[in-house]
């Protein structure tokens, strides 16, 4: 059986950047979950801000760049997608909206996608729900239910289930057993994944 193929997509625009650094944990955890099921994985990684002028030309032109479009065909053939933002003017970057933007229509029907965000504030954490989970939904895909958010404080944080830790293992391996075909299925917790209120308001009150 070939390898499973998952094409991470970071958005990040410093260098190095949260959104890659949560990209990393999220693309080891969902490879660490498909090898688990006895199934080998090969992973691309596709920063952003080095085809950015592509990205912007094939959208204006209709061209880009032979990477970014060896990028493109690689996105379409892929078993899933991890996608990581930064949260700009509490919304996804312009840069990540106009990647997807630039994707052929169709190519990314029926694959799953583990979304992720980062920001330096946790009253961000929505941005996953009313921004990236409607634009997956109306490209076609499958996001997986548990979406990953990161503050600036979370990446200090002690490594508990509910922690960023846990939300990370918990994320990819709802997208490996997407990936994989797994249909077993556990009753979700509608708490698990609610950001408590003095949290919101810790860093604005």
């Amino acid at each position: 059986m070939s390898a499973r193929r998952l094409v991470v997509v970071t958005a990040g625009l410093g260098q190095p950047s949260t959104s890659r650094m949560l990209a990393d944990r999220l693309a080891t955890a969902a490879a660490r979950a498909i090898t688990h099921r006895e199934e080998d994985v090969e992973i691309e990684i596709v920063e952003l801000r080095d085809h950015a002028r592509a990205i912007t030309n094939r959208m204006l032109a209709g061209s880009g760049s032979p990477e970014l479009e060896a990028i493109l065909g690689s996105l379409g053939g892929a078993d899933g997608l991890i996608a990581v933002t930064p949260v700009f003017s509490a919304s996804y970057s312009g840069l990540f909206k106009m990647f997807f933007d630039v994707v052929e229509p169709g190519a990314l029907t029926g694959m799953p996608v583990l979304m992720g965000a980062t920001a330096g504030t946790p009253r961000h954490s929505l941005v996953l729900e009313h921004a990236l989970r409607p634009l997956f939904s109306y490209l076609g895909t499958m996001p997986v239910r548990t979406a990953v958010f990161a503050s600036s404080q979370d990446w200090a944080e002690s490594g508990d289930a509910n922690g960023l830790a846990g939300r990370i293992e918990r994320a990819a391996t709802e997208l490996a057993a997407a990936v994989t075909g797994d249909t077993t299925r556990t009753a979700p917790n509608a708490l698990d994944d609610l950001v408590p209120l003095d949290q919101l308001l810790g860093e604005d009150r």
